[in-house]
Formats: structure tokens, sequence, C-alpha cells
């Protein structure tokens, strides 16, 4: 019970985590295009790896393309599941091994960047291998990830009091 009752607490959290992480990334963008507005206003865009695993999933299970006006919705319904299932996992095993939660889910943000970012995201080919970046971009991911992890296990560990 212990067990499932991590998983639910760390499955809210990581929904939390997961908004968090879209506010500091929308955050990092806004001062970005401040700091370097030449830079970024004729800057072309990959589309997001969100989106793209839409795409995947779409057409994979409904054997359709994903129209181009649910592709926002569908990236977002990506990410919120993804940090909720990573949520979920995290949280489960914080109960049972507490080392995962370290430095306050820091290390459990920067490992899940390891894991998604540098390693299953272009494993899939959903983006171009992680040395085709520069590490501008992998900070921001990093820093991202961080955000999630630090958020995600602050929310757990409250929901965690409540009997």
């Amino acid at each position: 019970m212990r067990i499932l009752r991590g998983a639910l607490a760390g499955a809210i959290a990581g929904l939390v985590g997961a908004y968090a992480m879209e506010r500091f990334q929308a955050l990092w963008a806004e001062t970005e295009k401040r700091a370097r507005p030449r830079e970024t206003a004729g800057a072309a865009k990959d589309e997001p790896t969100t989106v793209k695993a839409a795409e995947r999933v779409t057409e994979t299970i409904l054997h359709t393309e994903l129209p181009e006006e649910l592709k926002p919705v569908a990236g977002e319904a990506i990410h919120y599941g993804m940090g909720m299932l990573s949520g979920a996992i995290y949280g489960a095993v914080a109960e049972v091994v507490p080392i995962v939660r370290a430095g306050n889910g820091l290390l459990f943000g920067a490992a899940l960047w390891w894991l998604a970012d540098e390693t299953a995201v272009s494993a899939l080919g959903l983006a171009k291998r992680p040395s085709a970046y520069p590490p501008s971009t992998h900070a921001y991911a990093l820093s991202s990830h961080l955000v999630y992890g630090f958020v995600t296990e602050t929310v757990r560990r409250v929901l965690r009091l409540v009997p």
C-alpha cells in the first residue's frame, strides 16, 4: 500500500513538476529573446519533441496523421503525461529507496534529463544525436529537468505527509 500511495503522490507531484518545468522554459525563452532579440527573431525552431512523440503515437495507434490544429494540445498531453508517469515511478521508488530523493529531487531531475533527453529521445528518432546540439541547449534541458525534479520531490514530500 505504501508503494501505491507513493506512486499516486508522485503522479500528482509530477504533474505539478511538469507545469513548473513549462513555466521555467517559458521564462528562459523570454529571457533569451530579450538578451538576443536578433538571434532569436529569425531562428528556425524544430518541432518540439513532445509534438513529434504525439505524431508518432497518433500514427502508430490511430493509423492517421495528427491534424495541425491538434499538435499543440497533443504535445502538451505528452509533456504532462510524461511528467505524471515519471513522477509516479519516482514516487513508488522513493518509498523503498530513499537515496533517489537526494538533493530534494535534483538527482531525480538530472537522471531523468540524462535518460530522457540525452538518451531515449534521440534513440527513438525524435531528435538528433546529443552531440548535434550546442552546450546551451543541454544547459537549458538540464536546468528544466532540475526544476521538474525539485518541484516534484517537494510536492511529493508534502503529499506523503497527508495520512
